[in-house]
């Protein structure tokens, strides 16, 4: 009989799923392996279930979806970069701008990880002027960070913080801000330094990289963003020039 024509078989169906699952855990593993095992813990395992999928993305924009982040902290965050930087009659604020999600990018890259960063011993305590001194990676900081805030509103006000009114959480990050709150294994006012300056950059930085939306934070600055040349303007009166993001010179490459 023609091989085209013999009947698959049992054994061939089992090598075809085979071949199609190998197919579809090797995929994961070079995402895996690319960013440093954020994404290690979609190896499927037998006898377990699925992992709860990402929150979906917003409209069509795939950049903002969750690399790092639990729901839970990315909640938080997205909750504390609003009232580090509301919404008010200037233009949107750090959640409409997606800045939980520049954060969560951010972490889940090398920067999380202080790749660039000399992180051995022996490890002392460091003034001020010298930076970051300790062992702890940004990923943790902000990990032991968020659940810290957490921990603090369940005291002070028995809810959990994305729940708390502005008032309150104004009050929690306050009292970060300011070392009140006794946090042993990183600096609170620290912490509250480190997310303010990440909401700073996720709202002014390339929408490339998970923030500033639409180029909205631009807009407020009249900033015009990513642009090759002047060339064409230099020689005319003050000309207001839209924005531009780095992903617009690849689209028109």
């Amino acid at each position: 009989m023609d091989e085209q024509e013999r009947p698959k078989t049992t054994d061939d169906q089992a090598k075809g799923m085979s071949r199609r699952q190998f197919l579809v855990t090797s995929g994961y593993a070079v995402g895996g392996a690319v960013l440093g095992g954020v994404l290690g813990y979609l190896l499927p395992k037998r006898q377990e279930a699925a992992p709860p999928a990402a929150p979906a993305a917003e409209g069509n924009d795939y950049g903002q979806a969750l690399m790092f982040f639990t729901q839970e902290q990315f909640s938080i965050a997205q909750a504390a970069t609003e009232r580090i930087f509301p919404t008010d009659e200037n233009g949107p604020g750090a959640k409409e701008l997606g800045v939980a999600y520049y954060l969560d990018h951010q972490l889940a890259s090398e920067w999380g990880f202080n790749a660039r960063d000399y992180m051995q011993g022996p490890f002392f305590v460091g003034e001020k002027v010298q930076g970051y001194q300790g062992r702890l990676k940004r990923r943790d900081i902000f990990q032991i960070g968020l659940r810290e805030m957490q921990n603090y509103s369940q005291s002070q006000y028995g809810k959990a913080f994305v729940n708390l009114t502005e008032e309150e959480q104004d009050a929690v990050l306050t009292a970060f801000q300011n070392d009140e709150v006794p946090v042993t294994t990183i600096s609170a006012s620290g912490f509250f330094s480190m997310l303010r300056s990440g909401t700073l950059e996720g709202v002014y930085s390339d929408p490339l990289y998970g923030g500033n939306k639409n180029m909205a934070g631009w807009a407020m600055r009249n900033y015009p963003g990513s642009q090759m040349s002047y060339t064409q303007i230099m020689d005319k009166d003050f000309t207001k020039v839209p924005p531009r993001s780095l992903k617009d010179h690849v689209a028109h490459s």
